[in-house]
């Protein structure tokens, strides 16, 4: 037998079937969307929770900043301790113990029984989200990894769009203790859907060690890997753009807009629906065209939306659906280039893709985290600011793609 049949033969036995690439595609489609769901389920509770545990309005923000602070943190551990122990066993006992703290939030009888509580939901909630990309590049190769990747973004398009109805919905029904008994028993499914389908895909005789000096050292040769940041730069600054106006929703919808409180949707919904029609299209033409070419593909797609949100927000007035249906654009074409810039940074290091996950989330958070904390404060006055500043994250987006497309040529 060739070697190159042997190597086709080898795909075919390590390829998932269809029963248990959708159920993979679920699980790790559930693993993103308990991040959303932990904070748009739980912020329209916020006066109830304050007045229930005699807490001031600070300490109840702080019960979200705590949670925020703790995910990023052990984003940079979760990745790096399925290369040790493998993908599995972290992904487990990060959802029981996020079950479990969920369930004790709900019966918290103080501010600082919650915030501590919240902290662990945190530190536990990206084990699904960052290990699961190191098992799609694990158990799938080219573009069937990137088709499987955009399925999972698919499912993780929905919770942006579904969290704040359920969270209203359970605002209007039930007290605030209803929020985190739903989100325990979300956590609670989808341990036991894991327990029961999720496969182990990093074999023992290539896991990492977990010795401190050894983490070190390879926490350096990533940190000094060009393409690394390269790769990294350019998802986090395409998503920021998106992202701009998910954390000037409020000023926009409510004030430029002069929408009412429950009319968020119209931002929300159209934007994740572009997401999914992207991720689709991921998945569709991956395999026909090749990661690069597709990534160039969602790069025109980007500039045009940048280019007809620009001309959109200078020259006519800000009316609904017109002013969405840029963003709209622009968030296919972040998620058809998205899946496939994932794939290209996982495999720069095939033995430590865990930890490569892990610092590329943790990167991205904290991207995030000036955007929500800087750049919308500063530019969620006008739509036109709200363009530029997407532009100005698209072109720094793209110079580090377009390096990174050079450095390959060199």
């Amino acid at each position: 037998m060739s070697q190159e049949t042997t190597s086709r033969h080898d795909d075919q036995l390590n390829r998932p079937g269809r029963f248990e690439a959708l159920m993979l595609t679920w699980l790790l489609g559930g693993y993103t969307m308990l991040g959303p769901f932990s904070i748009s389920t739980y912020m329209p509770f916020f006066p109830e929770v304050a007045a229930s545990l005699e807490a001031t309005t600070v300490e109840i923000q702080l019960s979200l900043s705590v949670y925020l602070a703790s995910f990023g943190f052990m984003m940079l551990f979760h990745g790096p301790l399925s290369d040790s122990y493998g993908r599995r066993p972290v992904i487990l006992l990060g959802l029981l113990t996020y079950t479990l703290a969920s369930l004790g939030a709900a019966f918290a009888t103080s501010i600082e029984a919650l915030l501590v509580f919240r902290a662990l939901q945190g530190l536990s909630v990206g084990a699904g989200s960052v290990v699961g990309r190191a098992i799609i590049r694990d158990r799938l190769e080219g573009h069937r990894a990137q088709r499987l990747l955009s399925q999972v973004t698919m499912v993780f398009a929905l919770a942006p769009a579904f969290a704040p109805v359920i969270g209203g919905w359970l605002h209007n029904s039930f007290p605030w203790q209803s929020v985190f008994i739903f989100l325990g028993l979300f956590g609670l499914i989808q341990l036991i859907a894991s327990y029961t389908y999720l496969p182990e895909t990093h074999p023992k005789e290539k896991r990492q060690p977990m010795h401190p000096v050894a983490l070190g050292k390879r926490y350096g040769t990533l940190v000094r890997s060009r393409n690394f940041w390269l790769l990294s730069l350019s998802v986090s600054s395409n998503f920021a753009g998106f992202f701009l106006y998910i954390a000037s929703a409020p000023l926009f919808i409510l004030g430029y807009l002069d929408l009412e409180a429950d009319q968020f949707g119209w931002l929300f919904i159209p934007a994740m629906s572009g997401v999914m029609l992207g991720s689709y299209l991921s998945g569709r033409v991956s395999k026909r065209l090749g990661a690069q070419a597709t990534i160039r593909y969602g790069y025109v797609t980007m500039f045009v939306a940048a280019t007809l949100n620009l001309a959109y927000n200078m020259l006519l007035p800000p009316l609904i659906p017109w002013i969405i249906l840029p963003v709209v654009l622009y968030t296919t074409g972040m998620a058809l280039a998205m899946p496939g810039i994932t794939i290209l940074t996982l495999d720069l290091f095939q033995s430590m893709r865990g930890m490569v996950s892990s610092l590329q989330g943790f990167i991205q958070t904290m991207f995030l985290t000036f955007v929500s904390g800087v750049a919308a404060p500063l530019l969620s006055g006008t739509g036109i600011n709200l363009a530029l500043g997407t532009s100005g994250f698209l072109c720094l987006g793209f110079a580090a793609w377009w390096l990174y497309t050079r450095q390959g040529e060199s």
